[in-house]
């Protein structure tokens, strides 16, 4: 399970470390312009962009994760399907955050949004990688394959 969440987790967050590599360097190259926004836009988008930067990394992942738990309250155990299903939705949300520093740095948002943005990136990043660790915890929490041969080996 942790091999294809990995595998989704690569496949989303690549493009967009790419694309922004890809962008820095033309950029030094100077074959790319700044695009300074207007001093109006720049009190709109700049906050808009970095409450949405904080929404899919922070809030929308909470807001899934309570509404999973919620209706598995009753389930003895989770399917391993449902499991992988939420974790890769997890994964979608949270990802979001990385595409929003492009437009952030080619529109040269103020330090605070741009940090604020880049800094919701890392955590999104940082947080929903679905190590193998981070995969036994949920498994466990949500009671998934419950087997008790395997249960004395879990809790050493």
């Amino acid at each position: 399970m942790a091999k294809k969440l990995q595998r989704d987790y690569w496949l989303l967050i690549t493009p967009a470390v790419l694309a922004l590599a890809l962008l820095v360097g033309l950029r030094k190259l100077g074959l790319v312009p700044a695009v300074p926004l207007a001093e109006d836009a720049v009190f709109f988008i700049a906050p808009c962009a970095f409450v949405l930067a904080v929404i899919f990394a922070v809030a929308l992942p909470v807001f899934y994760r309570s509404l999973f738990a919620h209706r598995m309250r009753d389930e003895k155990a989770v399917p391993e399907k449902d499991l992988l299903k939420f974790e890769r939705t997890l994964i979608h949300l949270s990802l979001v955050t990385p595409y929003l520093v492009l437009p952030a740095y080619l529109l040269e948002f103020p330090r605070f949004y741009f940090a604020g943005t880049v800094l919701m990136a890392f955590y999104a990043g940082y947080y929903f990688y679905p190590s193998g660790k981070r995969i036994r915890f949920e498994k466990r929490l949500f009671r998934v394959g419950d087997d008790p041969a395997a249960s004395p080996q879990e809790s050493s």
